[in-house]
């Protein structure tokens, strides 16, 4: 445990002063000063799960559900092949909702994400924050200079394996399969990083949480929870058809030859048809309102430009998986193989894999045994 320990405080403390000392200006020191405060007080926050669990106040709700989160923690390395280290093998209640702000932007009239760039994680498209006074500051900056924003509430991130992530209030009363699905996708991100490649990263994580998250309810899972959780899938596929058919009008939209004005106009009006749809799409799901605040809030390009990051490339991850006989390692192999490709090939492998699903129509799939 201490050679873990020591190298995550020296690399919090080299993120936090030595990298930004070769940035320029206060800010950038500034934006790595409070990432690596942020780090260290979760680090502090964070206690091992046997040490919470043998508090006799512990909740009867906590305890069951930490109990569940160990036995999704070592499915993960016995039968997914994710790395065996202290990842969630801690708990921290950091008493708010979520862990880190993500800030998404996009110019007015493009879904092309902003990018910015880092020491050790590469570049990405969103920026996070573990103060929030300092992601509305940036938001707001962003937004005088034209572009849309969002403001995103995250709920986990992975360090990468720089870290053990512990397990956090933000998400471990979620239900069972969103929560094996959260963790498998966070430790995915460990398993596999492409350098550089958003698209890439998001695309395999979530593909491996919704495989990792199904394979679970299929050994372990009850017949509610395996319900649960389907339903919550066909709703985000939904959701995810609403968008996706929202960001190929805009896309149209902003290339064509129309002037500015025009295009803010169509802009307008696809947004809100694109609301209209959502408020019939959920007379079917019977009272339940999760994505209200989605479409309450900032729907914007960026936004949009924000959830093709996370799915645009998962169908040729899943064809992959199908492709590797349904074998975790192996499917880890193939993955890696298309990671270490140069972009331009690296997307045309994505994109021929993923074609089984264009020629035949098909919406993204998120739970493979729809």
């Amino acid at each position: 445990m201490w050679p873990r320990t020591i190298r995550s405080i020296l690399w919090t403390l080299a993120v936090g002063t030595g990298f930004a000392l070769g940035l320029p200006g206060c800010a950038e020191l500034a934006y790595y000063q409070q990432a690596a405060a942020g780090q260290w007080t979760l680090f502090q926050a964070s206690r091992p799960v046997a040490a919470v669990l043998a508090d006799p106040a512990l909740s009867a709700d906590l305890r069951q559900r930490l109990a569940t989160a160990q036995a999704l923690r070592a499915f993960a390395s016995t039968d997914l092949a994710l790395p065996d280290n202290g990842s969630y093998r801690s708990y921290a209640d950091l008493g708010r909702p979520w862990v880190v702000k993500n800030v998404f932007a996009a110019p007015e009239l493009s879904l092309e994400p902003r990018r910015w760039c880092f020491p050790v994680a590469g570049c990405l498209s969103y920026r996070g924050y573990f103060e929030a006074g300092a992601a509305q500051g940036l938001a707001e900056e962003l937004r005088a200079g034209g572009d849309d924003v969002y403001v995103a509430d995250i709920s986990a991130y992975s360090t990468l394996g720089w870290f053990d992530d512990p397990l956090l209030n933000t998400f471990i009363g979620w239900p069972v399969g969103r929560l094996a699905e959260l963790m498998f996708h966070e430790l995915a991100h460990q398993r596999l990083y492409v350098a550089d490649d958003t698209a890439f990263n998001e695309a395999f994580a979530t593909a491996m949480g919704r495989l990792g998250a199904e394979r679970w309810l299929e050994r372990h899972g009850t017949p509610r929870e395996r319900e649960e959780y389907a339903t919550d899938i066909r709703r985000r596929e939904q959701f995810l058809r609403l968008t996706a058919d929202a960001r190929e009008r805009l896309a149209a939209v902003y290339a064509s030859s129309g002037d500015e004005a025009a295009k803010r106009t169509d802009k307008q009006r696809i947004l809100t048809q694109l609301r209209e749809q959502y408020r019939e799409l959920k007379q079917g799901w019977g009272g339940y309102t999760g994505y209200d605040r989605w479409f309450e809030q900032d729907l914007n390009n960026a936004k949009l430009a924000g959830v093709s990051t996370y799915y645009r490339q998962v169908p040729a991850f899943l064809t992959l998986f199908e492709r590797e006989g349904r074998d975790f390692a192996a499917f880890y192999r193939a993955a890696e193989a298309i990671g270490q490709l140069p972009p331009p090939e690296r997307e045309a492998r994505l994109r021929m894999l993923s074609a089984p699903f264009r020629l035949a129509g098909k919406p993204v799939p998120l739970f493979s045994s729809d």
